[in-house]
């Protein structure tokens, strides 16, 4: 029986993250302006401070990073043209179809089963416009980490790889860098090592990094200046927006080196679970701050053992028929990992034996 009075683990993302008492006194005490006009001084700063990172000219601060893949894809890609993706990533998975149902962006993809970035895979897909007929290819989108391959990291050879094979061709490379400061994290490379690989960079700040709200994106300033001009078609036109800003200034300043502590808690318990029920998890694939659960591997319906898992204070989120996953983040303690490795350990086990 689980202890009830205990409060509920919650891994269902890292999105659920809270501002800290810090954060909160930085976003009180934020100078601010009209964003619209660019007069927010602490925006500015944010959208500076990050294009610099990655070694972009500029930078524009968007609510959600969906907005900020939007911008970044529709900048590149004219109505018509052609987007590459992989098969599972989030800009055509999870964005509502808004890169068609806005911009009228058409796509392919390509396929990799575990979400390993392969450079050739993503370029034998490009094609040329040739007559009336066939459509070219604009833009290949790249995911770092890659969500629903469980926080996959990509490498950087691959990255600059296929920067390089896109570049002869004429084609743009985005990148979807939601949780790009895990990969960083993970990987030992650099923001700029990340900003070196692509034309346009969508990163979060509300996701690992702990702000409330958030994006940002980065590319040279012809591109964002084009972008700014789409995110106030789009509704996104923001007013004192440095409250938020500041969140996100905060976060970089404070945030940053303690991701490794997320992919431990991860680590930890992946290798639980998988001591208990080695078909639940692949253990290979735990590169950062998320697990999936192969429930139906061992013949357990997500749903049922996502259930199961809150029933004992536990919050994850069944990702499709046969896989669970679960995201650690800054409000998550190594109790809490610890609690909930034993936990899952001990359901995957009752789990697997009636099934």
């Amino acid at each position: 029986m689980s202890d009830r009075s205990a409060p509920v683990i919650d891994l269902r993302s890292d999105t659920l993250t809270r501002p800290t008492p810090a954060m909160r006194k930085a976003m009180a005490e934020a100078e601010v302006g009209d964003d619209v006009y660019a007069e927010d001084p602490t925006v500015n700063a944010l959208e500076a401070r990050l294009a610099e990172m990655f070694g972009h000219e500029a930078g524009l601060f968007c609510p959600s990073g969906s907005l900020t893949n939007m911008l970044g894809v529709a900048v590149s890609v004219g109505r018509g043209q052609e987007l590459l993706a992989e098969s599972r990533a989030h800009v055509l998975r999870s964005e509502v179809g808004g890169h068609g149902a806005i911009a009228g962006v058409t796509s392919r993809t390509w396929i990799s089963p575990d979400g390993t970035l392969c450079a050739d895979d993503a370029i034998a897909l490009a094609g040329d416009a040739r007559g009336y007929n066939q459509v070219g290819t604009a833009l290949i989108a790249v995911e770092n980490t890659h969500n629903f391959s469980g926080g996959r990291v990509a490498d950087i050879s691959e990255l600059r790889r296929l920067r390089g094979l896109t570049d002869a061709r004429g084609i743009r490379t985005h990148m979807d860098g939601a949780r790009v400061a895990n990969a960083i994290v993970a990987s030992g490379t650099s923001f700029a090592d990340q900003g070196a690989v692509v034309d346009t960079m969508s990163v979060c700040l509300s996701k690992g990094l702990g702000a409330p709200v958030g994006s940002v994106l980065t590319g040279s300033a012809g591109l964002i200046e084009e972008a700014r001009y789409l995110r106030k078609r789009y509704g996104g036109g923001m007013r004192q927006a440095g409250i938020l800003a500041a969140a996100g200034i905060h976060a970089l300043d404070h945030h940053l080196d303690r991701l490794a502590d997320d992919h431990a808690h991860a680590a930890l318990i992946a290798q639980e679970v998988a001591a208990a029920v080695p078909a639940f998890v692949d253990l290979g694939a735990v590169e950062t701050n998320i697990v999936l659960l192969r429930t139906g591997a061992a013949g357990v319906s997500a749903d049922d053992f996502a259930r199961s898992a809150e029933l004992r204070g536990v919050r994850i989120i069944a990702m499709n028929q046969d896989e669970c996953r679960l995201v650690t983040h800054l409000d998550v303690t190594e109790e809490q990992a610890r609690d909930t490795a034993r936990i899952l350990a001990e359901l995957a086990e009752e789990s697997a034996g009636a099934a």
